[in-house]
């Protein structure tokens, strides 16, 4: 079974891999850079994996460039990292910014709400940029659920440092991460003393946040670590807790375990001598961070995981070899410095081969928030507590809290789809990045694909509708029209449609089919003028965009548009 036929059936997903790696294409290029062509084709591949959504206009800016400068300018910080931050859209202190002000519990599930949505805000009008992309990453990989940590400040500024250090320092990453007020609460770290040693984040730190277990190769023993060393690293990691009404981590001395702590061989049998006073405390969590960043299985970890995050799920020994390993050590050599790791991966031949081209199937947030971004939508809302349509708007104006209350159902849609924002299913993150052998297939099951489905087509056909109709969203199919160099030509329409929204080119029997729920007829080139001379004509517009309108509904029900 292919990805296609995979994706097109209506089953559960399977236990076993539908995919056999003989059914996968080889790639062949290494980490030599990219050299071929550059074309519209590696353009938005470039813009698919590195963005959510294929804009044509992001494409056609990157395309002017070539593929080097172009990777540059994405990898370039952007001018301000973190975006306003959210308001108050509910309560009795509206439109105000709450992140810096007192916990407020009656208020924190709105709060976290809106927090939600203007993720979402933040996802969707993003720059030309990897920023938001390599900060979803992070907190993927940091994973941290508002559903233990209860403060909507708090995950509001672990979101705010990921972005910050998005592109920069992984050492300095994991350090910020290990003291973050979320992360203190969410794995128990705050109740972690000499007396009672919680062993949640020094467990985690190491089985997923740096080093990785390795294969098991005894009982409670793994490649990279021990249940001994789990138990010592909790123990320098004692003392710390967060401080609701600061926001902030502070040091408990007398919780602190002041005894040298005993790693085992897997570490070199390291010695870290305990030490006393917040600045001792600080020193050996340094010392036990230093320790972890020193062993070449870090490294060779978190390369993997940025491989299958933005090339491909499936590592073989071949990429092992030639794309991992020599990675992961232009990784440690250059201090754990993100920025340049990318740049090499996203220059390589090895990005750009065919074998990676439309093979990883879209994540949630690609789906949903790539349509949105991919291709020009109508956005309608309601005035707060009137029945009447306004007239169309720009994207999540700032100067309006109605689309954050409608955007609380498009929170909700995604969730059930298995990404609900800033609320993994557990530590590990979204299973698809990890859970092998399925990885990102886990996505697509019977139920998530109905949901994909009815997404997609309201935003085609019958209208995404806001919460509490508050108003709905619909592809602006005249506009996506107008972006093709001959809207007038309705075989230009079909495959110009087709290289802005796949991956990969259709064959022509696709296209015929296509052309078919189309119906555009001999009359389109008659049509359209008639329309574009009288666009105020509704019966004029309503014959056009009925055609369009079924085109798009028929590209977006095909199963090569849930991959990217």
């Amino acid at each position: 079974m292919n990805r296609r036929q995979f994706l097109g059936s209506a089953l559960p997903v399977p236990q076993a891999n539908p995919l056999s790696h003989r059914q996968r294409p080889q790639a062949t290029g290494g980490l030599e850079q990219y050299s071929g062509p550059w074309t519209y084709a590696e353009a938005a591949h470039l813009v698919r994996r590195t963005m959510y959504g294929s804009r044509k206009s992001d494409v056609m800016a990157l395309l002017g460039m070539w593929a080097d400068t172009a990777v540059d300018n994405l990898l370039a910080p952007p001018p301000a990292p973190n975006p306003p931050a959210p308001i108050n859209y509910a309560g009795t202190d509206m439109g105000g910014n709450w992140v810096n002000t007192a916990y407020a519990g009656n208020l924190d599930n709105q709060r976290t709400t809106f927090l939600q949505t203007w993720a979402y805000e933040t996802m969707i009008e993003q720059s030309l940029s990897i920023h938001e992309k390599m900060t979803a990453f992070w907190a993927n990989h940091f994973s941290t659920s508002h559903f233990t940590v209860l403060d909507a400040r708090y995950m509001y500024k672990q979101r705010a440092m990921l972005r910050t250090n998005a592109l920069g320092s992984f050492r300095r990453l994991v350090d910020e991460i290990t003291f973050d007020p979320a992360m203190m609460r969410y794995l128990n770290n705050n109740l972690n003393t000499a007396t009672s040693v919680n062993e949640n984040y020094g467990r985690e730190l190491q089985e997923l946040f740096s080093i990785g277990k390795g294969p098991e190769i005894a009982p409670g023993n793994y490649t990279n670590y021990t249940e001994d060393d789990v138990k010592a690293a909790a123990r320098v990691l004692t003392g710390w807790k967060d401080d609701q009404p600061t926001m902030t981590t502070v040091f408990v001395s007398n919780a602190h375990d002041t005894s040298n702590k005993q790693f085992s061989s897997a570490y070199g049998n390291t010695v870290i001598t305990g030490r006393s006073g917040e600045i001792g405390a600080r020193q050996e969590v340094d010392d036990l961070l230093n320790m972890i960043l020193d062993q070449p299985a870090t490294a060779k970890y978190i390369v993997s995981k940025i491989y299958r995050w933005f090339v491909s799920t499936h590592i073989d020994a071949w990429t092992e070899t030639n794309i991992i390993e020599p990675l992961a050590a232009d990784f440690r050599n250059g201090n754990y410095e993100i920025t340049p790791v990318l740049s090499r991966l996203l220059k390589s031949a090895h990005f750009y081969d065919m074998a990676h081209r439309g093979a990883m199937i879209k994540s949630t947030f690609d789906l949903c928030i790539g349509t949105l971004r991919g291709v020009p939508i109508q956005s309608f809302l309601t005035t707060m507590g009137k029945d009447e349509l306004a007239e169309p708007d720009t994207f999540l104006p700032e100067t309006t809290n109605t689309r954050h209350w409608a955007l609380r159902r498009f929170r909700t849609v995604l969730g059930t789809m298995q990404q609900d924002m800033m609320n993994p299913p557990n530590v590990a993150g979204w299973p698809a990045y990890y859970q092998e052998p399925l990885l990102d297939q886990l996505w697509v099951n019977a139920d998530t694909l109905q949901k994909r489905i009815k997404y997609l087509d309201d935003l085609a056909i019958t209208k995404y509708r806001f919460d509490e109709e508050y108003g709905y969203f619909l592809v602006d199919v005249i506009e996506l029209a107008k972006l093709t160099s001959d809207p007038a030509s309705s075989q230009t329409i079909v495959n110009e449609w087709a290289n802005i929204l796949f991956a990969n080119p259709l064959i022509d029997a696709q296209k015929t089919e296509a052309a078919n729920a189309f119906a555009a007829g001999a009359s389109w080139a008659a049509d359209w003028n008639a329309h574009i001379a009288d666009p105020a004509n509704e019966a004029k517009l309503a014959v056009v965009e009925t055609k369009l309108r079924a085109l798009i509904r028929h590209y977006f029900g095909l199963a090569e548009y849930q991959l990217m």
